[in-house]
């Protein structure tokens, strides 16, 4: 299982990876602000890459459930001085969280090699930016937009809709010429969906392997495990992320969108020492 992005790729047949998260919004959920400038960014992204990450995931848009719309200038402004001065201090694979065409195609100038989109690649223009720049892409599963997703979200089988519109999207992006190695898949845990849908698609994660491709689970501190624990503080998803990262692995995610890279890390490991026995 080969996942390819530009300047390089990943042989995930045996093993996973860990992508850390690197939020430059003054709104994220958890960790909105805690970078105000370029350098603490990319000094914070650094730290990650030490801790074990493989991929750095650069977002200027908070998709929380709610949250406003970002306009082009601003996200513009916020992640690509982070992307161009990361690419200058290191040679990994440095991902784009963005559904903006326009956003994705300045990152890749700026040495982004994954373009990681919450809607699914569903814009032509999103498509032909990918392809045209020769980036590896994460294609996420999201019901509505983060403004209305979780309002209500209904499914008659949400595993079986979800594995659907993936497949349906890995028509797409091959026949508009994206090699399929290029492609990697997320189920989109907690963009349009309840709890119950949560479950149903963690435990269903093997299943999601479209034609072969990877797939990413984003669990890091979503609200899912907050509801599960009885708790409002986020700090208290941590650990339970930890035990989701080495539970979600042993049933076939090879890719792992984390806020705290060394302990997941850490913990994906542990996880594949024993799958290795």
């Amino acid at each position: 299982m080969i996942w390819r992005y530009k300047g390089g790729a990943f042989d995930l047949t045996e093993r996973g990876i860990i992508m850390g998260i690197l939020n430059v919004t003054p709104d994220s959920f958890s960790d909105g602000g805690s970078y105000s400038n370029s350098d603490q960014a990319v000094e914070a992204a650094l730290q990650m890459v030490a801790d074990g990450a493989e991929v750095i995931d650069i977002g200027g848009e908070s998709t929380r459930p709610g949250s406003p719309a970002v306009s082009l200038e601003d996200e513009l402004q916020r992640t690509i001085p982070v992307v161009e001065a990361l690419r200058e201090r290191w040679d990994g694979a440095i991902s784009i969280d963005t559904s903006k065409p326009e956003v994705a195609r300045v990152a890749i100038e700026a040495g982004a090699s994954i373009v990681n989109d919450v809607t699914g690649l569903t814009d032509p223009e999103m498509i032909l930016t990918c392809r045209d720049g020769c980036v590896g892409i994460v294609c996420m599963h999201m019901k509505g937009t983060p403004r209305s997703m979780q309002e209500n979200p209904m499914y008659e089988n949400v595993l079986e809709e979800v594995r659907e519109f993936l497949t349906q999207q890995y028509e797409m992006l091959t026949v508009a010429g994206i090699p399929a190695e290029m492609i990697c898949f997320d189920p989109g845990i907690g963009f349009g969906k309840s709890l119950e849908h949560n479950k149903a698609l963690i435990n269903g994660v093997g299943g999601l392997e479209i034609e072969g491709r990877p797939v990413m689970m984003g669990l890091s501190r979503k609200s899912f495990i907050g509801k599960l624990l009885e708790s409002s503080d986020v700090a208290e998803r941590e650990w339970p992320t930890v035990a989701l990262t080495s539970y979600a692995r042993t049933l076939g995610a090879r890719v792992h969108r984390v806020h705290q890279v060394k302990e997941n890390h850490d913990a994906l490991r542990m996880a594949e020492v024993l799958l290795s026995e």
